[in-house]
């Protein structure tokens, strides 16, 4: 990843871009993108907070034991994969108080934009754990696959594919207003 967008697919530098369009240093370039990813991050840590604690305070309810042993394998998964993305989508937080004053932008930017793309996925794994352990207690084993598949194909559409294809789009309309 180069040291001045985290918005930029892989061996494509926005350099000339945000010189030209937006007058920007890559300095000033780094600087918008760390503010962009903070300002995303603020969106999903509260939330995936709360999901953490509701979710660490189950064992401790009274029905929790009777659940059958596949619910409580649902449970870990979606635990597992809470606490694992609050810590991915809590990191840029740490990384930047360790590395403050340090001139560690580009690698802080980098870093923290891999951590928040894990961390989103893990996300989608605990939400959809909890929709399907939900599901089966209220109303049965049957209904929370279905909604357990409708609940990933969700997160992966509308998360993953659907970015991906506008991504796909924009860098090929951008190579049609390139080209001679």
């Amino acid at each position: 990843m180069s040291k001045n967008s985290t918005e930029e697919p892989p061996g494509r530098s926005n350099e000339g871009f945000n010189s030209r369009h937006r007058g920007e240093s890559p300095e000033q370039a780094l600087d918008r993108n760390w503010t962009s990813l903070l300002q995303e991050l603020r969106v999903v840590q509260t939330g995936i907070q709360l999901l953490t604690g509701f979710l660490l305070v189950l064992p401790f309810q009274e029905r929790f034991a009777q659940l059958p042993s596949y619910d409580k394998a649902i449970y870990m998964i979606a635990v597992l994969a809470s606490v694992t993305a609050t810590i991915l989508l809590t990191s840029p937080v740490a990384m930047h108080r360790l590395l403050f004053r340090r001139r560690a932008l580009a690698d802080l930017v980098s870093t923290a934009h891999r951590a928040a793309l894990v961390g989103l996925m893990l996300l989608g794994v605990a939400l959809t754990g909890v929709v399907v352990l939900i599901t089966d207690v209220v109303i049965g084993p049957v209904a929370a696959i279905i909604v357990g598949i409708a609940a990933a194909s969700g997160f992966v559409g509308i998360w993953v594919i659907h970015p991906l294809l506008r991504r796909r789009r924009a860098e090929s309309t951008a190579g049609e207003r390139s080209s001679p």
